[in-house]
Formats: C-alpha cells, structure tokens, sequence
C-alpha cells in the first residue's frame, strides 16, 4: 500500500504540473518516479499471491538489464555507421556511434580495472560510472516525457502556426524540412475545414550554403501546395530555435496581441522546442512531424544534449558530487 500510495502523489504532481504547464522538462522526471513506484507496488501485491512468480519477475528483470544494455550499444553503433554513411561524417552524426562504443568501452574498462584491482582506474570509472547513470535516468526520463509530450492532443483552434527551418540543400527544401511543412499544411487544412482561417508562419533565416533564407524556400513549397500566400507570413532573420520563436512571436503578437499558436517541427526536436516556447512565452504547443528512423536516435541524443546543457547549473553540481563520490573508492 505504501508504495501505491506514493506512486499517488508522484502522478498527482505531474498532473499539475502538467495541467499548469506541458512544456516543462522535469514532469518527466515525476512522471518517471510514479511510474517505478507502481511497478514496486504491483510486484509486492503479486508477492502476496505468488512469491514465486514475483521473484521470477525480479531476477528476469536483473539478468535483462545487462542485456539490454550490451543490445543498446550494438544498435547505436550499428545506427552511428549508418548515418555516417547516409549522412556524411559531421559531429551530430557521430553521437549514436560514440554513445554505444562509449558504453561498450566503459563495461570493458570497468571490467579490467576490478579484475586486476587497479585502485586509480577503479576510482575514475566509479567516477565515470556514477555520472553515466546520472545521465542515463534523466535520459530515460526525457524520452518518457518526450513520448507522452507528443501522444498527447494539443487543441487546434490557433491563430497561427508555426514552421521552425531546419535549413536548405541551397533552394531545395529537403526531406527533413518537408516533412515538418507537410505536418503545417495538414493542420492549416484541418483547422480550415473547421472553418477557421490560421496563418501560417515560416522561420529560418539565411545559413551557409543556402542561395536565400529558410522561410522563402518554406513559403515557396507552400504556395506551390496549394497555401493561399496571403495567408502565409515570413520570418526571415532566425539563426537558432530560440530565434524562430522569438522572432516569430513579435510577427504574431504585432497581428493578434493575444494570440495562440501551433509550433511545428520534427518529433527529435518536439521537446527542446517546447521548453523554448515556454522560456519564449510564445502561447502554444508544439507538434511533431515523422523523421527517418535512422536518423531519429543521433537526432534525439542531440537533443538531449542540449537541453542537459541548458540547465547546466545544476546538473554540473550533481555531476561533481557525483564523481567526488565515485573518487572515494578503498584502496
């Protein structure tokens, strides 16, 4: 009973924070929390009427983790190759990669270290160890949150909606971009259908290797996909998310000062662009659009990454109390 009991009041806190505000990050951490309490709550109640069949539950659990681990790091190097070879051998193409030969590396070098008892490289991998494990939870609980985040239906009756750049192949739109431009047109059609006339708003500005600005290009595929272009406004001057929705949100509140948005890009992005929403206090949610299955994983530890860094504050705290931890190690 205790367990479900605070398993209670773990959901009734996402639920408000939640309810308050779904952009923020941390209700997955809640959401995580409720959710390792009820299953500790239903293996207990199972204990009760079969002690057997909770063990076998547990002890499959502790062998499957290892496991899984060894399999997660066979598919991210697997998936690492594959974008290096589909998408060229930039460093966000090399996350995936270096995430599972650095998981592989470090069960190798925690190995060698016990086995000989070297107390110096024991030290650095508990070190090493307790920061990865750091890490991996709120990894876990980003991609928890992120799922629901994007599960979840956001209401459609916006004053406009909101295409983020995710830059140009020099005038071509590419797939990536396409594909968030395609989500903004089935939502445009959608809320016309329902007889409201939204106004869609495409931002990016000129990077290297583009012939004109993102949202030209965007404003252009629109048009030629059947987009009234009156109904189509440009942000021209963004260079980052944070200018997309900074920039995007003065060209919305100088037309409706009270207005409401709709946020489109891909589902990897869907989470970092909402915290920036909020961090913005730009009025709406924000959608996602498919993303090719090899790319997804190198994108979402980008992603991931970059939030991590934004509250770098206090995570670099727990991370040095995390390795002076794992430093005290008896020789």
């Amino acid at each position: 009973m205790f367990f479900f009991l605070i398993a209670g009041v773990l959901f009734a806190i996402f639920a408000v924070g939640f309810l308050r505000d779904r952009r923020r990050v941390h209700n997955g951490v809640y959401l995580f929390f409720a959710l390792m309490f009820l299953a500790a709550g239903l293996l207990f109640t199972l204990a009760k009427a079969s002690e057997w069949a909770a063990v076998a539950i547990l002890m499959a659990v502790v062998i499957l983790m290892p496991v899984m681990v060894l399999v997660l790091a066979g598919f991210l190097i697997a998936n690492g190759v594959t974008m290096l070879r589909r998408e060229g051998r930039r460093v966000a193409n090399l996350l995936s990669l270096a995430a599972g030969v650095g998981i592989i590396g470090v069960i190798v070098v925690s190995g060698l270290a016990n086995y000989f008892h070297v107390w110096l490289l024991q030290a650095i991998m508990g070190a090493i160890v307790n920061v990865l494990s750091y890490v991996s939870f709120l990894f876990v609980c980003f991609l928890l949150y992120s799922f629901v985040y994007g599960k979840f239906p956001h209401k459609t009756d916006v004053d406009f909606i909101v295409v983020l750049g995710s830059g140009l192949f020099g005038s071509r739109v590419p797939p990536l971009l396409a594909s968030r431009l395609d989500r903004a047109r089935e939502v445009f059609d959608a809320e016309r259908a329902r007889g409201r006339q939204p106004l869609l708003v495409t931002s990016g500005g000129q990077g290297p290797g583009e012939d004109l600005p993102e949202a030209r290009a965007m404003a252009d595929y629109l048009i030629e996909r059947g987009v009234p272009a009156e109904q189509i406004l440009v942000e021209d001057q963004s260079r980052t998310t944070d200018q997309n929705l900074r920039f995007s949100k003065a060209i919305m509140a100088a037309a409706k000062p009270d207005f409401r948005c709709l946020v489109v890009t891909n589902n990897f992005h869907v989470m970092r662009a909402a915290g920036i929403a909020r961090t913005e206090k730009v009025n709406g949610q924000v959608i996602g659009s498919p993303t090719a299955r090899y790319y997804w994983p190198s994108a979402t530890i980008r992603e991931f990454v970059a939030v991590f860094l934004s509250h770098k504050v206090i995570n670099g705290i727990i991370c040095v109390l995390l390795i002076l931890s794992g430093l005290n190690v008896d020789r």
